[in-house]
């Protein structure tokens, strides 16, 4: 099993990012998928994640409004679309997945990939 995140970079306060995480190895029905995300110095904290159909959403606090998180089943990649950038929002940005429903907790989730950095400059 293999998920392979990309579309990180840098750019600036307000601007957008688009990530993608494709998952391969196995069928992913019944797979919810997410985003946690890693700063400096810090513990990996959840973002975002879908279920597998689609109908259940979780956001952070901190992006709700600005961050959303969507699926194509049909090419098995998770999407998280950024909006109005901040520094603080500066990290490493970890997709994951667990067989069933969304879960917070990161210790919940079982499958991780390689993580893309993302860096909001002020």
């Amino acid at each position: 099993v293999q998920l392979q995140a990309s579309g990180g970079g840098l750019v600036q306060a307000g601007g957008s990012l688009r990530l993608s995480c494709a998952a391969s190895g196995r069928s992913f029905v019944n797979y919810a998928m997410g985003w946690f995300r890693q700063a400096p110095g810090k513990e990996r904290e959840f973002v975002t994640a879908i279920d597998w159909r689609g109908t259940n959403t979780r956001t952070a606090d901190s992006v709700q409004g600005r961050f959303a998180v969507s699926r194509d089943n049909a090419k098995n990649t998770v999407y998280l679309q950024m909006n109005s950038l901040k520094p603080e929002d500066t990290a490493v940005y970890y997709c994951t997945t667990r067989y069933g429903g969304v879960q917070l907790r990161r210790e919940l989730w079982t499958t991780w990939g390689q993580g893309t950095q993302v860096t909001v400059s002020s």
